[in-house]
Parts: structure tokens; C-alpha cells; sequence
């Protein structure tokens, strides 16, 4: 047992980080507001954009916001990158979100849309803005409604961008600074070190959704999930979407937000020791089987659009849930799946041999 689980546990490496900056013009935009097809839209036509500056579609879920939104849809005001739209699904808010986005609105140039939600939580209010055609745009960036965005935030992911070939999907996600809810300073996300890659995506979720920018190509590998598949989270199946078809990930250890923590959160940051602790052991008490089942259900979904090594990398997986006990953590091992430290890979196999996968 103690030569499989060392085995499964490799070395770390960082990835060279190369960020460029462009000068980028404002957009002028025409404001108008109507109503159609169940969606109103208070910003509808853009201007003229050179050919050379995507467009930017932030893709903002909110539910009763109010308390903290502002502040966030003015860190979209400030950033240095100015040409992106807003698209918002609001699933039945109660409070001021819908009157304080209708205000922010009248006060920018770039197009805004809201639309209704599907009220059935979080991931399917984030997978149907996905899945929405009110707004097109070269790349899309989730956000949650009470972070705040570093001005930087769209450009630095924007030259990322500029240097991928645009027909192959791809993501970017970010380190984030933690917030208290007043605003004050925690600490920072976990520094992930090793490759973000699908043996990494299939155990381990690395990526917050908050940070996260991707391409038209990504888009469309997600518009290929069925509708009626469950998922454990919006960002998880991105990443693992993104990076089982072939496509390239990658984290940018900058933050690029600083990410509020309050009660209100539903998923918070897994900062300190003990917390890291309690997340890497989870599986003993059953949830990372749960998560597995959920995220292996997708992925079998949608086998045939994965690569021949991944779609092996998930069959092997798949396989070593099932086996005995010996054979599992060969077969866990043969995988190739890691998650990012030693301690959780070592939690990994002890899941394993526990048969908690």
C-alpha cells in the first residue's frame, strides 16, 4: 500500500507565467432599454470595436444581493479592460439587486441584460447563463454578486487569451484575496503549484468559478452537456469539461479579486491548516464518493467528445471506485489523477484504500 500511495504522489513544478498588457480603447455604446422575449435588456446596441478586442461577456448570477452588489458591479466600472457586456440571471430576488443593476445601468456605456433565472439554485443559475443567447462575445468570465474585482482583472485574462489559438477551448482562472465581510483582509486562496490538467480536474476542483474566463471554443464544449445531467458545481465542470476535451488550462497565481467570506457564502475559501484538513479528508465521511458519482455521470455523458488518453484516464478511475482493494490503488495509480499537495494525494489514497472514492 505505502509503494502505491507514493507512487501516486508527484513532484511539484511551477509553470512559467508570461503577461502582456495592450492598450485598449473605451467602447461607446447607444443606451436603450426595452423588453423581449422575457428579458430585459437596459443596455441592447454597441458601437463599432476594433477587430482585435474581443468582447467580454461577465456572466453575474445574483439572488438577493443587495447587501453587497454595488460595490462589485463598480469594480466592473473600473476595470482597465473596457470592452465587455453584462448578462445577469436573477433568481427571484426580494430585495434592491434588480433596481441596483437597473441604476448601474444608466450609468455605462456597455450593454447590460437581465434575465430571469431558473431558480433551482446556484450551478443551474450559472449553467443556463451559459447556456443563454442574449448576449454573444468572444469570452466569458463567471462572477459571483459580492466579490470586487481588481481593475486588472479582464485585461490580464484578455492577453492570456490573445496569445491561444481561439479554436481551442480554454480557460483561465486566478489566486484570490480573502475578504472578511466587512472588506478587511484574511489571507489569500491556496497557491496551486502543480499543472491544471484533467487528472487533476477529475479529483480536485482548483479553479473558483468567480475568477474563472473562458473561450467561445470552451462554450461550446459545455453547450454540449445534456440539459437534464446534475452538477456538484458551475466551475467544476468547467475545468474538468475544458480539460477532458484537450483543452488548456490555466491558473494564474495573481489574484485577480478579493473574495468576500460571510455566512451567507456557499462555498468559502479553504484557507488554514485545519480547514485544509477537513476538505482533504471529506471523502471518509462520504461526500467525495457523492461528488464523484455526480461528476462521473456528466463525464460518461459526454465520453466520446473526451481525448483517448482522458477518456482512459476516466475509465481507469471509474474502474478503481469498483475493485478490491489491492487492485484499486493500482489502478488509482495507473489513472494518474493528483490532487495538488502531498497531503491531499495522501488523502487520496487512503480514501482509496477505505473504499471512498
Amino acid at each position: 500500500m505505502q509503494s502505491a500511495i507514493l507512487a501516486g504522489i508527484r513532484g511539484v513544478f511551477i509553470r512559467d507565467l508570461k503577461n502582456k498588457m495592450d492598450s485598449l480603447r473605451d467602447a461607446r455604446v447607444y443606451f436603450q432599454r426595452r423588453r423581449s422575449d422575457g428579458c430585459e435588456r437596459l443596455n441592447q446596441e454597441s458601437s463599432q470595436l476594433p477587430l482585435a478586442s474581443p468582447t467580454v461577456v461577465i456572466l453575474l448570477a445574483t439572488r438577493n444581493g443587495a447587501a453587497y452588489i454595488q460595490e462589485q458591479i463598480d469594480s466592473y466600472k473600473a476595470q482597465t479592460y473596457r470592452n465587455w457586456a453584462l448578462l445577469v440571471s436573477d433568481d427571484g430576488s426580494t430585495d434592491d439587486t434588480i433596481q441596483i443593476i437597473e441604476e448601474f445601468a444608466k450609468q455605462v456605456p456597455q450593454r447590460v441584460v437581465v434575465r430571469r433565472g431558473p431558480q433551482m439554485g446556484f450551478w443551474q443559475n450559472f449553467a443556463s447563463l451559459v447556456r443563454s443567447d442574449d448576449i454573444d462575445g468572444d469570452l466569458f468570465a463567471y462572477s459571483d454578486q459580492d466579490d470586487v474585482w481588481f481593475p486588472e482583472k479582464l485585461a490580464k485574462a484578455v492577453s492570456w487569451f490573445e496569445a491561444r489559438p481561439s479554436d481551442r477551448p480554454a480557460l483561465y482562472f486566478t489566486r484570490t484575496e480573502l475578504i472578511e465581510e466587512s472588506g478587511a483582509p484574511i489571507g489569500f486562496s491556496p497557491l496551486f503549484l502543480r499543472e491544471p490538467t484533467f487528472q487533476n480536474a477529475l479529483v480536485q476542483n482548483i479553479g473558483g468559478g468567480n475568477t474563472m474566463v473562458f473561450n467561445r471554443a470552451a462554450r461550446l464544449a459545455l453547450l454540449a452537456t445534456p440539459a437534464e445531467v446534475a452538477l456538484v458545481s458551475h466551475d467544476w465542470w468547467t475545468y474538468q469539461v475544458v480539460t477532458g476535451i484537450g483543452g488548456v488550462a490555466h491558473y494564474d497565481p495573481w489574484p485577480s479579486l478579493r473574495y468576500r467570506q460571510h455566512v451567507e457564502n456557499l462555498v468559502g475559501a479553504n484557507i488554514g491548516l485545519r480547514a485544509r484538513l477537513v476538505r482533504s479528508f471529506a471523502f471518509l465521511g462520504g461526500r467525495f464518493a457523492m461528488w464523484n458519482e455526480v461528476n462521473l455521470n456528466v463525464l460518461g455523458s459526454m465520453r466520446s467528445l473526451l481525448t483517448p488518453h482522458n477518456a482512459l484516464v476516466l475509465a481507469r478511475y471509474s474502474q478503481a471506485r469498483l475493485a478490491a482493494s489491492p487492485k484499486r490503488l493500482w489502478l488509482l495509480w495507473k489513472s494518474g489523477v493528483y490532487r495538488q499537495s502531498f497531503l491531499e494525494n495522501l488523502a487520496l489514497f487512503v480514501g482509496a484504500l477505505f473504499g471512498r472514492l
